[in-house]
């Protein structure tokens, strides 16, 4: 089966080498663009969506390791594969702890370039709807770790984050697509004081089983067909700074028993070896699955769960942490208003509510895709329920709101907003307030004025409700039905 028409970047100085590349590529059902230097490279990335960056390390005014640098401010998540000669190959490695996907060596095998190739663009594919992009990129005042959020799971998140971010500790993280589990370890590194070494991230559902072993731990000349050099595997390369194993229940069980040992012991040997190699590595693993599960199921050891889950950690969905919606979306909103040239300052109060309420099986992913579109297609300076997906448009239920009707933190205003500009600020403020209000009486209507099954309906306590009818102004209406 052929690719779905993905675009890659061939960058070398050598026609000769761009064409036999670009050649094999096209073959293999490839849409394949070419680049003489670093610069016109760049210009090719500004210009098109690209998949895959293919680059010589060596090359005249951009060279291939500053080419990298540029690609990833321009695409974080975009996999480049540097091409480097048998005596250049300390310095590719030096461009994988830099951020590089992988390397080949010049001359090239075509089992080995298809192999790297399909790897890489999997990752790709797995990083745009599995992980969360970096919220970081447009500075909020009051995010901490880079991650935008005041609901109690978020400030429990952070204390945890403070506890355990500058120490060796194994750290397991846990939760649904979209939540942000990338984000967290990057965290737990850049936090620590492995900070200024490398981190290594490994999709493990993208690579191939028969391939696992040599990908995490390497591999001498000649232990395969295509190992025509050695090559060190990412243990190796994390040596000093943090490994980051992503979908971890996605290891066979065959190499899970190789990676206690590695974890245990610090040490292991590349796939056709002898030596022994020690290394220094603080593991952070993460997964979307119910490893307790597999483990009853039997694809998952019971003794490597134990060695990963010293330190668990649950991301919460998006739905149990309503209260951050609305700094979330008027973070993408500052995010997508730079990057679409649009100034829109904010989400009327019926288009806010409906972000609050609806449920978000795609998590934060989905609220920044949404909110992206949504500001791609707004003609004037606030975002209105017309702006949403039609699927989003529809009246939600009351039972579907009250189950996701934001509590507020433990803190002095229902939703912290110092992220915000004085304006923002006020603006979600009243939104929530209105929200708030919109529900409760909605809940009063339906049972008649009954407080007390008007707070079960929206499952907080009757003294609860009471205190924020007072708050609201909405005594007289729930009186009617307490006699």
């Amino acid at each position: 089966m052929l690719p779905e028409h993905k675009q890659i970047l061939v960058v070398d100085d050598e026609p000769n080498l761009r064409r036999v590349l670009s050649a094999q590529l096209e073959r293999d059902g490839y849409d394949v663009h070419t680049a003489e230097d670093g610069e016109q490279a760049l210009g090719i990335l500004k210009e098109h969506h690209i998949d895959l960056v293919i680059t010589d390390l060596r090359m005249p005014r951009i060279d291939g390791m500053e080419l990298l640098r540029r690609a990833q401010k321009i695409d974080a998540e975009l996999p480049v594969v540097m091409i480097t000669a048998h005596g250049t190959v300390d310095n590719a490695v030096e461009a994988l702890k830099t951020g590089a996907f992988d390397y080949l060596t010049k001359p090239f095998d075509q089992v080995e370039v298809r192999t790297i190739v399909a790897k890489a663009l999997r990752t790709r594919d797995l990083s745009a709807t599995e992980a969360s992009r970096p919220f970081h990129e447009i500075p909020v005042e009051g995010a901490r770790y880079g991650i935008i959020g005041q609901s109690p799971s978020i400030l429990d998140l952070y204390a945890v984050l403070d506890r355990v971010a500058d120490t060796p500790t194994t750290v397991l993280i846990t939760g649904e697509s979209g939540t942000g589990k990338e984000l967290v370890a990057r965290a737990l590194h850049e936090s620590s004081s492995r900070h200024d070494k490398s981190f290594i991230k490994v999709n493990c559902a993208a690579i191939p089983k028969d391939l696992m072993e040599s990908e995490l731990f390497g591999y001498e000349r000649g232990a395969f067909t295509g190992a025509v050099g050695s090559k060190p595997g990412r243990f190796e390369l994390a040596s000093g700074g943090t490994l980051f194993l992503d979908e971890i229940g996605s290891i066979p069980v065959e190499m899970q028993v190789k990676l206690l040992r590695a974890l245990q012991e610090s040490e292991f040997e590349r796939v056709g070896g002898v030596r022994t190699i020690r290394v220094d590595v603080r593991l952070i693993a993460a997964t979307n699955s119910d490893l307790k599960k597999e483990i009853a199921q039997g694809s998952f050891r019971e003794d490597l769960y134990y060695r990963l889950n010293v330190v668990p950690i649950r991301l919460p969905s998006l739905r149990e942490r309503a209260t951050d919606i609305p700094l979330l979306a008027l973070h993408f909103i500052r995010k997508f208003n730079a990057r679409l040239k649009k100034s829109i300052d904010g989400v009327e109060p019926a288009a806010l509510a409906r972000l609050v309420s609806y449920p978000w099986p795609g998590n934060i992913r989905e609220l920044e895709n949404v909110i992206e579109r949504a500001v791609l297609f707004c003609d004037g300076d606030e975002l209105h329920l017309g702006d949403l997906p039609a699927e989003m448009r529809g009246s939600a239920s009351l039972a579907e709101a009250a189950t996701t009707t934001p509590q507020p933190p433990p803190s002095s205003e229902p939703t912290s907003t110092s992220a915000l500009s004085d304006g923002l600020k006020e603006q979600v403020k009243a939104a929530m307030s209105r929200l708030e209000r919109e529900l409760i009486v909605r809940a009063l209507e339906q049972t008649n004025g009954n407080v007390t099954h008007a707070a079960r309906l929206l499952k907080i306590s009757r003294k609860g409700l009471q205190l924020k009818m007072k708050e609201l102004g909405l005594r007289e209406q729930g009186e009617r039905g307490e006699g």
